[in-house]
């Protein structure tokens, strides 16, 4: 069994719920788009109160299992005007595991800002957040250690989320209780800021129970003897998520100064300091950590603490999609650069894709140059200060963009595009036209694909296969890098998820968990009002050659939409 709790903020009432079975299973990204969808949220105003914030662990968060204690964070997002799942490593699904809480709905708005804190008795409190008020995520993570001792784990909107900025995320303590690990995209720190919620303080207590604990523990065992044979997952550990800046500069599809190019330094050129294999070396030769774990338990270990030239911490994690979008699609090409402006990002609590692609229309714009780090410095401090400017850049790329009359926005359902250019990534763009959530290649991400020769209808296939997949883990609390064991492990997982539960479910159930998702997502969307021409790239993706590879877009809308209905029936 497994509580959860329906918080009442106007009156601040808690409804109790026993979980059993099933219902502890399908959690997640399920569980917000079936909540969603039932309570007919479809149309309402995102930052009003009849908008819920929901909070949903794993069916096996509180444990050592690597990879499963992911936390799904839902809404209806005031950033696209659709569903919205944002996901987060940290240790708070961890804590709500362990204090067997599959999770936690917010319910209407506080009159005054609040700290909700949930004990291992099982109390709910709700403390003043004024000492909390307009203060960096940095500070406010201390401040709560030290009120309420380091047994803890936190969920906190950051200084941007407090004034409705759209561009706002919501900060989870990492494995050191850095306020690091972002539900960043959709805007759910503006509708948690919306609720008056400045943090929800949960305590770290023990393994939850299970059905089978034994069995439980021995596929813990088992998943991470998998992983350990996988040459993928020890890449991960040795140079992290940002290879993929090695690989995308290779290709040809990095994003490069607001998506003008692909690659930002040729062969010829030396190393891509952006790369991985760079930033590994330039790490460890000042000290730093170039394996760190986001969650309790993980084995893959695909974050970093990346350090200055004294050995001072700088940020962690310093990962591929920040290199990317506030990298060198800014023009940026040092890391050292990109990891100051990333470890301003975590202490306002925003989203490093959306405010990458922002900053790089605002260049096109003429506002400031490309490479200049200390102009994106000044647009940091104007949006920690709430200024008229700053206010103007903490809602995103679309309406930036659409203020300052710039041809070029790289954004789907007006949020940016992830580090993938569509011109070159042709799965990953795919997925992102379509997906429920907005420009996010989490949805369905094949990067490496190889899509020379194939159809629209052949690459819709392939989006629709990881898409399913993605679904799947995202609503089990899994982290999608193990996808090299989970895809090709449903036997596995399933018998792990009856042992720990005692339930009977076949293996059929992980490609129906993800397939139901994903078709709950597109209803909420579509009695939201979206049509299949929200789902076209941007006109200037389809019309400028993209260097070097010469590319354009060649999928648009209706015929991805068509393929995708063949697929599913």
């Amino acid at each position: 069994m497994r509580k959860y709790l329906h918080i009442n903020l106007a009156n601040r009432s808690v409804n109790t719920e026993e979980l059993h079975g099933e219902a502890v299973i399908r959690v997640g990204r399920h569980y917000i788009a079936k909540t969603l969808l039932k309570s007919g949220v479809a149309t309402v105003d995102p930052l009003s109160p009849e908008n819920p914030l929901i909070f949903s662990a794993g069916p096996f968060a509180g444990t050592n299992f690597s990879n499963a204690n992911r936390l799904s964070v839902g809404c209806k997002s005031p950033l696209t005007g659709g569903i919205k799942e944002a996901n987060a490593g940290g240790t708070f699904g961890f804590a709500l595991g362990q204090l067997e809480t599959a999770g936690l709905t917010l319910y209407g708005a506080s009159n005054e800002w609040v700290v909700i804190r949930i004990t291992r008795e099982g109390a709910i409190t709700y403390d003043s957040a004024a000492p909390y008020m307009g203060r960096g995520n940095n500070e406010v993570a201390a401040l709560l250690f030290e009120k309420y001792g380091k047994k803890i784990s936190f969920a906190l909107c950051g200084p941007v989320g407090e004034y409705l900025g759209l561009v706002a995320g919501i900060a989870f303590a990492d494995t050191d209780g850095r306020p690091s690990r972002l539900a960043a995209r959709g805007g759910v720190g503006a509708v948690m800021g919306s609720k008056k919620v400045k943090a929800i303080v949960v305590d770290v207590h023990k393994m939850p129970t299970f059905h089978d604990r034994k069995k439980v523990m021995g596929a813990v065992r088992e998943y991470g003897a998998r992983l350990a044979k996988e040459p993928a997952i020890d890449t991960f550990k040795k140079v992290g998520t940002a290879m993929m800046a090695d690989i995308m500069n290779r290709v040809g599809g990095l994003p490069v100064r607001n998506f003008s190019a692909g690659r930002l330094v040729e062969a010829s050129e030396g190393p891509l300091k952006l790369g991985g294999d760079y930033i590994r070396e330039r790490n460890l030769s000042r000290g730093g950590q170039t394996a760190h774990a986001c969650m309790p338990g993980c084995t893959i270990e695909c974050s970093n603490v990346y350090v200055d030239a004294n050995g001072k911490e700088i940020v962690s994690p310093l990962e591929y999609e920040t290199l990317g979008l506030m990298g060198s699609n800014c023009g940026l090409s040092d890391p050292d650069d990109v990891a100051r402006a990333n470890a301003e990002a975590n202490d306002l609590g925003i989203d490093t894709i959306e405010v990458g692609a922002t900053l790089g229309v605002l260049m096109e714009a003429g506002q400031g140059a490309f490479s200049d780090v200390e102009f994106m410095m000044a647009a940091f401090e104007d949006m920690r200060r709430g200024t008229e400017r700053g206010r103007l850049l903490a809602q995103g790329t679309a309406r930036v963009g659409a203020h300052y009359k710039v041809a070029r926005v790289p954004v789907i359902k007006q949020q940016g595009i992830s580090a993938y250019d569509p011109r070159v990534v042709e799965v990953t763009a795919i997925s992102m036209m379509v997906t429920a959530q907005g420009a996010d290649h989490t949805s369905g991400n094949l990067p490496v694909f190889d899509c020379k020769g194939k159809t629209t209808a052949e690459l819709v296939e392939a989006s629709l296969g990881i898409q399913t997949a993605v679904a799947a883990a995202d609503s089990l609390g899994l982290c999608i890098f193990g996808r090299s064991v989970t895809n090709v492990s449903a036997e596995l997982i399933v018998t792990a998820l009856n042992d720990a539960h005692g339930t009977s479910l076949d293996t059929s159930f992980m490609q129906s968990l993800g397939r139901e998702t994903l078709k709950m997502e597109w209803e909420f969307n579509k009695a939201a009002g979206f049509t299949e021409k929200d789902d076209e790239l941007p006109q200037f993706f389809y019309s400028e050659a993209l260097a070097p590879s010469g590319k354009t877009a060649r999928h648009h809308s209706a015929e991805v939409n068509r393929s995708l209905r063949a697929l599913l029936g």
